[in-house]
């Protein structure tokens, strides 16, 4: 059994950065697709970035060229810079026992999630 724990999260000004970890532990196929979500207030949990072994991280229109998405080992890491007031929200690390490609961006298919860490951006 996989288990997920984020931490990095806090409160930032518009324009700040802050970078989000989630250290996995237990069986981690180093294949597996491993994302981050964030879920806003009142709204549905979206997918941010997804990263496995044999493929190009991918992002979310909403954050393409500010947030950053990284692997090493069994630590998953999301470099958020240029934050804006709409990034706020809660944010997941999850993972799929299987490779990202042909994933679809939605909760259902990731196994595994964490408890998932609070970004507050300020304006």
């Amino acid at each position: 059994q996989e288990h997920l724990v984020e931490s990095g999260g806090g409160s930032v000004q518009a324009g700040g950065s802050l970078t989000l970890s989630c250290v996995a532990s237990g069986y981690v196929d180093d294949s597996w697709c491993m994302a981050w979500f964030r879920q806003g207030s009142g709204q549905e949990r979206e997918e941010v970035a997804r990263i496995d072994s044999s493929s190009s991280p991918s992002y979310a229109d909403a954050v393409k060229g500010r947030f950053t998405v990284s692997k090493a080992k069994n630590t998953l890491a999301l470099k958020m810079n240029s934050l804006k007031p709409e990034d706020t929200a809660m944010y997941y690390c999850a993972a799929a026992e299987q490779r990202c490609y042909g994933l679809a961006p939605i909760p259902q298919v990731f196994n595994f999630w964490g408890q998932g860490t609070q970004v507050t951006v300020s304006s």
